[in-house]
C-alpha cells in the first residue's frame, strides 16, 4: 500500500512536497537510516544552526559524502529527490546520484577527520560518511516501483508561492 501525505487535492497549488511511505505486511522499508553516534552529532548542530538538511550529491568537495546543511542554504529543485527523514532532518539526493544509490539502503554514520565540504560537522574534526547494503529483493520491489519509466522516490516538487 502506498500511503501519501501532505499533498492538496489541487496539484497546481502544491503547499508541500510528496513523500511517499510503502508498506508491506506492516513492515515499514526505508531508504536511509543514521547510527546512535551521529543521531548526537546532528543533535549537536540543531541545536546551535536549526532546522537542517542532509544533501549528498556526487559532485565537488567529498564526492559523495552526505552534507549537512542550514536548511535554505542550499538551493533544492526538481533534481533534488528526498529519500527520508534521519533525526528529524530531511535528506536528499541528486536524481543523476540517486539512480546509481536507488537499490541501496544507506546508513549515516560519523567519524574523526576533516572532510573537504561545507558541511556543518567539519569545524568539529568530524566528517558524515555513508554505510551502504544492497536491498533485499523484498525492499526493492517496494521501494523501486516504476512509474512512467521512472523509480518511485521520495521527489521534491517544485512548490510555487502563488497560482
Amino acid at each position: 500500500m502506498i500511503l501519501i501525505e501532505n499533498i492538496q487535492a489541487d496539484w497546481d497549488i502544491w503547499s508541500a512536497c510528496i513523500i511517499l511511505h510503502f508498506k508491506s505486511n506492516d513492515m515499514k522499508y526505508e531508504r536511509v537510516a543514521i547510527t546512535e553516534r551521529a543521531k548526537e552529532v546532528v543533535k549537536q548542530l540543531k541545536a546551535k544552526y536549526g532546522d537542517l538538511i542532509f544533501h549528498q550529491s556526487g559532485g565537488c568537495c567529498d564526492g559523495s559524502a552526505p552534507m549537512i546543511l542550514e536548511e535554505g542554504d542550499m538551493y533544492l529543485d526538481d533534481s533534488d529527490i528526498l529519500l527520508g527523514q534521519v533525526e528529524g532532518v530531511n535528506y536528499y539526493m541528486n536524481q543523476d546520484q540517486f539512480e546509481y544509490w536507488k537499490h541501496t539502503h544507506l546508513t549515516v554514520d560519523i567519524i574523526e577527520g576533516r572532510g573537504s565540504s561545507f558541511s556543518l560537522e567539519i569545524p568539529l574534526g568530524l566528517r558524515f560518511i555513508i554505510h551502504s547494503r544492497l536491498f533485499t529483493d523484498e525492499e526493492n520491489s517496494a521501494l523501486n516501483k516504476s512509474q512512467n519509466g521512472h523509480s518511485i522516490g521520495f521527489k521534491v516538487v517544485p512548490i510555487p508561492k502563488s497560482r
